[in-house]
């Protein structure tokens, strides 16, 4: 018994892709437009964290004990993302959303801002943004990451990975803190929940929620993650609502609350607050050194951020090349 195969089909049989599709490249990927928007929905209910958490990792004050505006920063974290998002998708035709670095916002509180104001510190974030675009314009960016080992660039990747993860378990209380004598870190940073016990609510609607992940990825359910976000936070609503919780229940942390408007104009204060004014007080090494850092921490944040999703989307090949990098990089 044999079987005939149909006959391929001709130009005017094809179905017509549209303008969008042949823009993007969404049929030649092996995509659609209903994955697209799962993936975007997914994509940004996983990020939304770092508006909450920028604002938190920002909060320290600077050498003249100034701090900013919790609500100023949480507008241009949000703004940031939504503008090189778009920039991404429209020029870099790259399926990736962006936002704040945490590993720069980390290096800039913690190290920077200490010996400077916040206008000094802004500055430096300038001058380390122009490094990071004449490295892409020479093409030497691109040059480097294909030239790392594809283990190096996978090591980069699952740290990234880890720290993202372990922002998550503290949040959660899985992990906490061991502060030594004096309040300094001992030498045991970190210990399993409180003394050593898993217990609270944080760490149950945190369990329930990975677990439906999980189970639900086992089954191949389109959405999982998005699922699972979305029944974690509705979970965590009810419990916080009928269980009587307060703050000190969540491990000290706020719950949301809808205090004002529901909508809101954004506070775009910050916006130009960048002063090159006395930059040079700290000494030239300083300065220098400093911006090596931003430098070396934006670029392998993006290496271990570009190659980990350009591997998982199936945009990059055996050895984490990928078509276009050089015009993603470039945002």
């Amino acid at each position: 018994m044999t079987q005939t195969k149909a006959p391929p089909l001709t130009l005017r049989e094809r179905p017509r892709r549209s303008w969008l599709d042949r823009y993007f490249h969404i049929s030649a990927r092996g995509s659609s437009y209903g994955r697209e928007v799962r993936g975007g929905v997914t994509t940004f209910m996983a990020m939304a964290y770092i508006v909450l958490l920028n604002p938190v990792i920002l909060s320290v004050p600077d050498v003249d004990g100034h701090r900013l505006d919790g609500g100023q920063v949480t507008t241009a974290t949000a703004f940031a993302a939504a503008a090189t998002t778009l920039v991404m998708g429209v020029v870099g035709k790259a399926p990736l959303a962006l936002a704040a670095g945490l590993s720069v916002s980390a290096v800039v509180s913690f190290q920077v801002v200490p010996e400077m104001t916040w206008g000094n510190a802004w500055a430096m974030c300038l001058i380390y943004g122009g490094i990071i675009i004449l490295l892409v314009v020479t093409g030497l960016r691109e040059l480097i990451m294909n030239a790392l080992p594809m283990a190096l660039k996978h090591a980069i990747t699952m740290g990234i990975g880890l720290f993202v993860c372990l922002i998550g378990l503290v949040q959660a209380g899985f992990v906490t803190s061991m502060p030594g004598p004096g309040g300094v870190p001992g030498a045991k940073p970190i210990q399993l929940g409180t003394a050593d016990q898993l217990t609270g609510w944080p760490v149950l609607c945190f369990s329930v929620t990975v677990l439906l992940i999980f189970a639900l990825q086992v089954r191949r359910v389109p959405g999982a993650i998005l699922i699972g976000i979305v029944g974690g936070t509705v979970l965590a609503a009810l419990v916080h609502q009928f269980a009587g919780l307060t703050k000190q229940d969540w491990g000290g942390r706020n719950a949301p609350e809808l205090t004002g408007s529901l909508v809101s104009s954004p506070d775009f204060g910050l916006l130009g607050d960048v002063s090159f004014r006395g930059i040079g007080d700290i000494g030239v090494i300083s300065v220098g050194v400093i911006v090596f850092t931003l430098v070396l921490a934006g670029f392998f944040d993006a290496i271990g951020t570009v190659i980990g999703i350009g591997q998982q989307a199936g945009l990059a090949d055996d050895k984490g090349r990928m078509p276009g990098l050089n015009r993603a990089l470039a945002v």
